[in-house]
Parts: C-alpha cells; sequence; structure tokens
C-alpha cells in the first residue's frame, strides 16, 4: 500500500516557521506541494543564526527551487514575529501573491531554555510575541480575508508542556501552552464559517536541535524505537487540510509515538 494522498489541489497554504529544510517547515511545504497545494512560506533566519543549530545558509534558496520544480508556485516573505505588525505583513503578502489564502499552518516558534531561576521578562515577552501573539493575530488575519470558500483550515503548532512537565524551557513551555488553549476557542469562533481549527503536538522531532546526550536519552524513551521525523509531522497536517478531516476541528493532536514522558 502506497502513501495516503489527500487530494490538496490548488489549496493556497501559508506555512510560517520555515527556515531549514531539514525542519518541520520545510516537510509541512514539501508534503503540501506533492499533493497538489500552492505555498507562501514565512521565515525568519536571524533567529536560526543565533541558535547552535545555526542559518541554513542557501537553504530557503533550494528549498524554493525545489518545490516549484513540481509544478506549483511557492513564494517567501521574510518576517520577524517579535514585532506587532508582522502577522498583517504575513498575510497581505500572501494575498499579494495568490489573491487568496485558504489555510494557515502556524510551524513557527521561539524555543529559548531557561528554568524558573534564569527567567527574565524581556524573554517571557519576546517568547510570547513570537509564539503566542502572533499565532493569534494571524488567525485574525487569515480569517478576515476569507471569503467563505470551502476547505478553510487553520493549523496550529504546540509542544508537549499539556502532557508533562518542561521546567528547563519555561519561556517556551508557557507561552506555547497558551497556544494549545486558545485552540478550542478560536475553533468555537470560526465554525460557523466552515473554518476549522486544530492544534499539533508533534513530540520530539529530529530537525537537528538535540546534542549527542540529549539525542539518546530521548531515544530511549521511544517505545518504537526512533525519535520523530518531519515526515510525521507533515503528513498530519496534509490530513488536518484535507476534505477527509472537514469535521476535526478544535482538537490537540498528539503524534509523538508513546513518547515515556
Amino acid at each position: 500500500m502506497g502513501p495516503v494522498e489527500y487530494h490538496l489541489d490548488g489549496m493556497v497554504v501559508l506555512v510560517t516557521g520555515v527556515s531549514r529544510r531539514r525542519g518541520i517547515g520545510a516537510a509541512v511545504a514539501r508534503k503540501l506541494v506533492n499533493e497538489g497545494a500552492h505555498v507562501m512560506l514565512q521565515s525568519w533566519t536571524p533567529y536560526d543564526a543565533e541558535q547552535p543549530w545555526g542559518e541554513d545558509g542557501e537553504g530557503l534558496r533550494l528549498l524554493l527551487a525545489e518545490l516549484r520544480a513540481k509544478g506549483v508556485r511557492a513564494e517567501h516573505v521574510s518576517a520577524d514575529f517579535a514585532e506587532p505588525d508582522s502577522a498583517s505583513l504575513v498575510m497581505a503578502a500572501a494575498v499579494s501573491a495568490f489573491g487568496h489564502v485558504d489555510a494557515i499552518v502556524a510551524n513557527h516558534a521561539r524555543g529559548v531554555a531557561g528554568r524558573l531561576e534564569d527567567i527574565t521578562a524581556d524573554e517571557l515577552d519576546r517568547s510570547f510575541a513570537v509564539n503566542t501573539r502572533s499565532t493569534a493575530l494571524l488567525v485574525k488575519e487569515f480569517a478576515s480575508q476569507h471569503d467563505g470558500r470551502e476547505g478553510g483550515r487553520v493549523v496550529l503548532f504546540t509542544s508537549g508542556q499539556h502532557l508533562g512537565p518542561m521546567p528547563d524551557e519555561l519561556p517556551y513551555a508557557i507561552s506555547k501552552g497558551a497556544v494549545q488553549q486558545m485552540t478550542a476557542s478560536l475553533a468555537r469562533n470560526l465554525s460557523p464559517r466552515r473554518i476549522t481549527v486544530n492544534c499539533i503536538n508533534p513530540g520530539p522531532t529530529n530537525t537537528g536541535w538535540a546534542d549527542a546526550d540529549l539525542y539518546r536519552d530521548i531515544l530511549g524513551r521511544q517505545p518504537q524505537g526512533r525519535w520523530g521525523e518531519p515526515d510525521d509531522a507533515a503528513r498530519l497536517v496534509a490530513w488536518l487540510l484535507s476534505a477527509d478531516a472537514q469535521w476535526v476541528t478544535g482538537q490537540t493532536l498528539v503524534s509523538e509515538g508513546g513518547f515515556d514522558r
């Protein structure tokens, strides 16, 4: 039996947080393009440049070329979601390029470690701005331009903070927890317009962020004997965008292979 096809032909999808070819955002973009969707990609590479994994250099240009070779449209906008007007600017760029947007996949994140003893007001504000505020505003901007056509979809990303403690990543866990909590309320707001809103917890995903010790530790707590891969999240996103998932809304879907917390 081959891969399931979700038939997203002609759908226009805004995918945020696409800056590294190894990341979840890039895997989502590839999967959606393979299903026939057109994509607008958002990235903010200065954030990656500050992290241990580093910037992907020519990765974004190469990814866009790869996607366009599939015969669909793939465009890009660079935006810092720490800025208050970034959500409206990103949506305006997508609408300008494609005329409308059918779905958004809010995959972007600011993930900064910090225990209670170390957190600061500045980092909490930055994490909330990127992870929480921009996500809510992006959904608002999407809804304001949606013209009522079938297939309106919103897919958000959270982490596992609602399933187990994350004491070493408090700014990230707190702000991502708010994303998980807003999902049901956003879904109720948009349901009369037949726009679904769901949230994914992809669990530990092998995108190159973990050092060797952490990689081994998490691998030892995975009952299937492997880490999650970006494609695991991408397949779930594609299903949520499809007509098969039209009756699913307001849910947080945990897709982490039985990870033992």
